[in-house]
């Protein structure tokens, strides 16, 4: 074989390698019903409950998030996040989270918020901070 016949063999396996590790990371949303069943890292999408408690307190601990948030079948659970509260929290129209359900808490890994705008949608991200 020629070598640029190898050469775009390796290209096409390198671009099926990366299609393969990107449509892993597309999933869709569960509740948290759906997290409970299955134990695994789940995306939960859902509204905060603004009648209930959120508990951060930044000389205690910054890193440390815990609120309610209600599904999109109208379960109601508590989620704690190992990251600080972002700005304009409790403006969030949606929140997303991505992690797994701990008994009755869901442990929550990233959070995406989707927050009002006057001109467009802002989407403000938070990651769990590595210890």
């Amino acid at each position: 074989m020629k070598k640029t016949h190898l050469l775009a063999i390796g290209i096409v396996a390198i671009a099926i390698a990366i299609l393969i590790s990107a449509s892993k990371d597309v999933t869709t949303y569960a509740n948290f019903e759906q997290a409970t069943e299955s134990g695994d890292k789940v995306k939960l999408v859902g509204q905060l409950v603004k009648d209930k408690p959120v508990e951060y307190n930044p000389e205690t601990n910054p890193d440390y998030l815990a609120f309610y948030l209600e599904d999109e079948k109208g379960n109601v659970r508590r989620v704690e996040l190992k990251a600080g509260k972002p700005q304009d929290f409790e403006r969030s129209e949606s929140i997303v989270l991505t992690g797994q359900m701990k008994g009755d808490v869901f442990a929550a890994s990233d959070m995406l918020l989707k927050c009002p705008s006057k001109y467009k949608d802002q989407e403000v991200y938070v990651r769990e901070k590595s210890s």
